[in-house]
């Protein structure tokens, strides 16, 4: 083995950017809930309840008020530390694991992030159980609060049945979704290295409103790669019928087959609009936190 290649350093946990990661998932989760609201709602609400995405915008606030579309909010807002953290942390181990030195290719940051992905949805799928169920409620008396649709879940079905219902769909989908968001977002970021700042240290990081505009790429790669099976993981997850082997495929078939193929993409438009601003906000509250944390001058704009 050459005396010069790179080496990876001791593997250990980096706090300041896991803060910093927290913080900028709540971030994400404060700018893209309304739309993230609006998705939910145009792939699991009735066939001809609702015309489009402005639609459901107007009568969801004509009706339950402007704070609805911020429904489900808490639980992902509880669980995006814990959620960040493992997302980060296994994303910095699979690196290692696809690679023999901290230089990856395009290639091999998709696979990292696919491995990454498929380990997130250990807490990405109860957290996104309980968003939806809160989303999909309409203002109505019977509506219930996160601590209740949480207890009525584990009374009545249970950790495996009921906490952890859809697990698998949501590999599925994270699977894609993240190797989607970190080859777009690694893609892009290189690009403007290449292109706008060939002088650019390794260790220097470029300027804000690339990263925020790397990351939107790389948002918008992600629910490219994936939006289907997050249409089928909504229903799944809204759902309390028995799920059999191959469910995934057996609910896409029945979604296909009562509404249509066009079903599997409803939604879409609103979620990519939520991609831009959502990681716009996410990287900027990265930059800034991380930033603040190591006492650094301010990064530049």
């Amino acid at each position: 083995m050459s005396t010069n290649k790179e080496e990876w350093p001791p593997l250990s946990i980096p706090f300041t950017d896991l803060i910093a990661g927290s913080v900028a998932g709540a971030s994400q989760v404060i700018v893209g809930q309304p739309l993230d609201t609006i998705k939910t709602r145009a792939q699991t609400s009735p066939p001809g309840m609702f015309r489009g995405p402005m639609d459901i915008l107007m009568q969801t606030v004509r009706k339950e008020g402007f704070f609805a579309l911020y429904k489900g909010m808490a639980s992902p807002l509880i669980g995006i530390a814990a959620q960040n953290s493992l997302l980060f942390t296994a994303f910095q181990v699979s690196k290692r694991f696809v690679s023999d030195t901290p230089t990856l290719s395009i290639q091999q940051t998709v696979g990292a992030g696919a491995i990454a992905g498929a380990v997130n949805s250990l807490m990405a799928s109860p957290i996104e159980l309980l968003k939806i169920r809160m989303q999909s409620q309409y203002g109505g008396q019977g509506d219930r609060k996160l601590r209740q649709v949480a207890a009525d879940l584990w009374q009545q079905h249970g950790f495996r049945h009921g906490v952890m219902r859809g697990f698998w769909v949501t590999v599925a989908r994270e699977t894609p979704a993240y190797a989607g968001f970190y080859g777009g977002f690694t893609y892009t970021k290189e690009q403007f290295r290449t292109k706008f700042y060939p002088n650019l240290k390794p260790e220097q990081n470029l300027p804000i409103w690339c990263l925020m505009a790397s990351g939107s790429v790389g948002g918008i790669c992600n629910w490219l790669a994936c939006y289907p099976l997050d249409v089928v993981k909504s229903r799944v997850q809204l759902t309390s019928h028995k799920l059999g082997p191959g469910y995934i495929f057996t609910e896409m078939a029945a979604i296909v087959r009562e509404q249509g193929s066009k079903a599997l993409v409803r939604g879409l438009s609103p979620t990519l609009l939520r991609s831009i601003p959502a990681a716009a906000a996410t990287f900027t509250a990265y930059e800034l936190t991380k930033e603040a944390l190591e006492g650094k001058a301010a990064i530049k704009v």
